[in-house]
């Protein structure tokens, strides 16, 4: 297993990924959207999810692909992101087809970041226009840390951020995974500065400080944030051909990459979610073997970006934590 030439989850052929910020509201929308609508599948493991249109990305469910996926800060009010994503798709021409009418399907999920220190006292909600202006800046390369949805992301230790990795595996079939880092839990080991996801960097992409000699795992931990105040997010992308219930599986098999990379992981107060999406380009070379290779790479991929979302973390006048590479 190799990442891909940017380390991105736009390594994915077909991938588009844009960000929008609101620095005064300290909070912002990441938007992936492809060419084509998208298979896709999800797995909620944190007991407080904040979710749009989810049900319909169930294997037993009519519509078969999504037109975009929408990581959104906000809380209950970054929902409203996925209403500018989706008069952006109108005006293009996307969506499900129902007669003359087309309806974009766009499922999204959110943090909470609104006692992160930001102007939240607006007259108006603003997600709609960051999420109409994160899709209209859609491209193969877009930035990490501080942007998008990890704007205003916090963890138990470190300011959070916007994550992103990918991986070839030996077969040719890529994965990628973007992810929004706000977890009640600490991504890194004690009081260190190395990070729970190291047995699976590649290339020193988050520092290359592997593990401590010594640590305690098993210490009861501290509580640093309320219920509901937390939560990472996350997209897997691959252009293996799964359908909804592979992707479903897929998902899930994700989620052990937050339990490697931040600890604890899917408490009752983060709302952890994991989409998993395919441009079905590439046909599995082996139906029992491929599906088991994906989901191990899906769980590394996904360790892996969120070590660099808090990685890429920058400083910013107000902020309420410290940066990981500025210690």
């Amino acid at each position: 297993m190799r990442t891909g030439p940017m380390n991105l989850v736009t390594d994915v052929s077909g991938l588009r990924v844009g960000n929008a910020r609101d620095d005064n509201l300290r909070s912002g929308v990441s938007v992936l959207v492809a060419d084509k609508p998208l298979c896709c599948g999800f797995s909620v493991m944190g007991g407080a999810p904040g979710t749009r249109e989810t049900e319909l990305l169930a294997p037993d469910k009519t519509v078969q692909g999504v037109d975009a996926l929408v990581l959104s800060g906000g809380s209950a009010f970054g929902l409203a992101a996925c209403d500018g994503v989706s008069e952006g798709l109108r005006a293009m021409g996307r969506g499900f087809e129902i007669g003359p009418v087309r309806v974009p399907i766009v499922p999204g999920a959110i943090i909470f970041d609104l006692l992160n220190g930001g102007d939240k006292d607006w007259t108006g909600n603003p997600y709609p226009k960051l999420g109409r202006a994160a899709l209209d800046a859609a491209g193969r390369v877009f930035g990490l840390g501080s942007e998008g949805a990890g704007t205003g992301a916090m963890t138990h230790r470190w300011k959070g951020g916007l994550g992103s990795a990918s991986a070839v595996l030996d077969n040719g079939i890529t994965l990628g995974a973007l992810v929004a880092v706000n977890a009640l839990g600490s991504v890194t080991v004690g009081e260190t500065r190395q990070f729970w996801a190291a047995p699976w960097e590649l290339g020193g992409e988050f520092g290359n400080l592997g593990l401590p000699g010594t640590f305690v795992a098993a210490d009861e931990p501290i509580m640093t944030k309320r219920m509901g105040e937390a939560t990472t997010i996350a997209i897997v992308a691959t252009d293996a051909a799964l359908d909804k219930a592979a992707l479903t599986r897929l998902a899930t098999a994700a989620q052990d990459g937050m339990a490697r990379a931040i600890v604890p992981s899917h408490t009752p107060y983060d709302g952890d979610l994991v989409f998993a999406v395919s441009t079905g380009d590439r046909q599995l070379p082996d139906p029992v073997l491929t599906p088991f290779h994906l989901g191990h790479a899906a769980a590394c991929v996904l360790a892996r970006a969120i070590a660099r979302g808090v990685h890429a973390a920058t400083p910013r006048p107000g902020d309420l934590q410290p940066c990981w590479n500025r210690q």
